[in-house]
């Protein structure tokens, strides 16, 4: 198996039979398909959506070809560092810790020059998540925040997700007013903690990424951040060589089939594709570990008790490191943006019951993972 190839579920077949055993077993998926159109769209007595032009539909003649490989053009790479545009006098600054997270109000994202989107892209490569305060990507007209975020790279269509009427390329997170489906997940659940970095099983997974809040919760419904970087650059010079060189399977099959076994849909033909684990970003060339229990399956040459050991090991090391990890709490007006490509993160399921959580996700797709030589901290 080659590094980064990518294998569909028709060829699955020729898979060593321990990864097959895995990549077709069930995966929970938390987000519901169905919810009572007439409740969001305010026809009952219930509050209704605040956008609905955003309430997610769910298309089944939506059918798209497998992805095919492009030329990404990473904007962060030539960027001013000094941020002359994004961070202008007058910009409010709070890093939320050391190496991960970072509160941004006086800048309206919407307005940026392509010399400021460079700068975004660099910035938040740097920080790894960033949350930008009153902005207006909600209130915008659908295309120009997809032409946005188009800057960053093509646009990814989600193989299963709900997407507002006409635009697929918007991945929506939403549970209804009303909807109390948490409280059964709960019934066989301690935690509703689930690390990943968003569909890392394309061939080109996603980069620089945004997340803006349509309605929320009065209070709960954060999102935590891990830093991958820094969780690299904690293990032992030993273990980190030791990484190099390795590659992990990534399946999007259990997701596209839990969507299936729900009636739901399938806009295109699930893939497993092979990553490394340790990857470099392009931008700063920072090295991340590239593994996480939503997708990943195994590492690539080794028995299942030897992949499962050091995946489990790299799993708990990122869930568990609280001193690299930041929590965002949603604001009216917040857009978030992270790089999928040195952070995970997970949703957190925690509001009262009833109380709508809505959010819109503009995903540009990045490079094919790739990874530099190691070499030893001076």
């Amino acid at each position: 198996m080659a590094p980064s190839a990518t294998i569909t579920e028709t060829e699955a077949p020729s898979l060593p039979l321990s990864l097959k055993a895995r990549v077709f077993s069930p995966y929970k998926e938390m987000a519901p398909v169905k919810y009572d159109r007439d409740v969001e769209e305010g026809k009952t007595a219930a509050k209704p959506a605040k956008y609905p032009n955003y309430l997610p539909t769910w298309n089944p003649n939506q059918k798209y070809p497998p992805l095919q490989p492009f030329e990404h053009c990473e904007h962060g790479k030539d960027a001013d560092t000094s941020y002359p545009e994004l961070l202008a006098e007058g910009v409010a600054v709070n890093h939320l810790t050391p190496t991960i997270g970072t509160e941004i109000q006086g800048v309206q994202l919407s307005t940026l020059s392509n010399a400021g989107k460079d700068q975004l892209a660099r910035y938040v490569a740097e920080r790894k998540v960033v949350a930008f305060r009153d902005q207006d990507f909600a209130d915008l007209p659908i295309d120009k925040a997809l032409e946005f975020g188009g800057y960053f790279g093509r646009h990814h269509i989600h193989p299963t997700s709900g997407s507002p009427e006409g635009h697929p390329e918007i991945h929506l997170v939403h549970r209804g007013e009303g909807d109390k489906t948490h409280e059964t997940f709960f019934e066989n659940r301690t935690s509703s903690v689930a690390w990943h970095s968003d569909v890392s099983y394309e061939q080109q997974p996603p980069g620089t990424t945004f997340l803006y809040i349509l309605d929320k919760p009065e209070t709960g419904g954060d999102t935590l951040f891990v830093d991958a970087v820094e969780a690299y650059n904690r293990l032992s010079p030993l273990f980190r060589e030791r990484l190099h060189g390795l590659y992990a399977t990534h399946s999007g099959i259990e997701q596209v089939n839990a969507s299936v076994a729900k009636g739901s849909i399938k806009r295109r033909e699930p893939v497993v594709s092979v990553h490394p684990i340790v990857r470099t970003h392009p931008a700063t060339g920072e090295k991340a570990l590239y593994v996480n229990p939503q997708f990943t399956r195994d590492i690539v040459g080794l028995k299942k008790e030897e992949s499962d050991t050091i995946l489990k090991f790299l799993y708990d090391h990122l869930a568990y490191g609280a001193d690299f990890q930041a929590r965002v709490k949603w604001a009216e007006g917040t857009v978030v943006v992270w790089d999928n490509r040195v952070t995970q993160h997970s949703a957190l399921l925690d509001w009262k019951s009833g109380q709508r959580r809505h959010l819109a996700r503009i995903t540009p797709q990045a490079e094919r993972p790739y990874q530099t030589p190691y070499k030893p901290s001076p």
